[in-house]
């Protein structure tokens, strides 16, 4: 393991290179996954999450993946967030697609934020 990512980190991002440019920061005891500064996939526990919203949740489902859940003191909490397909882990080419459902989930839920500083 290296002092700032693990094989696994870094194995996703190589992976991804062929779809976009993607960095990777510690979060949380795990990674968060970004293109062009939006958050679009996390690495806990050596498995990749990726965004998810109305528009891409069935795809996740029909594919197997499971929801992202972290434990804090009083509750599980179910985040946006569902396991990469196992397909996407071996080919470049499902690899891309999913980054790009991911990406897309992750910029619909930017534009539906109101923007800094604006009134309510």
């Amino acid at each position: 393991m290296s002092t700032t990512r693990n094989e696994f980190v870094n194995y996703v991002v190589e992976l991804m290179a062929g779809w976009a440019e993607v960095s990777a920061r510690r979060m949380f005891g795990g990674h968060g996954l970004y293109r062009e500064g939006l958050m679009f996939a996390l690495i806990a526990e050596d498995e990749l999450f990726f965004k998810t919203d109305a528009e891409n949740l069935a795809r996740f489902e029909r594919a197997g993946s499971h929801p992202y859940v972290y434990h804090n003191r009083n509750r599980a909490v179910q985040l946006s967030y569902w396991s990469a397909p196992p397909a996407s882990l071996d080919s470049p080419a499902e690899m891309s697609d999913w980054c790009q459902s991911a990406y897309g989930s992750a910029l619909r839920a930017k534009a539906a934020k109101p923007a800094r500083g604006a009134s309510k």
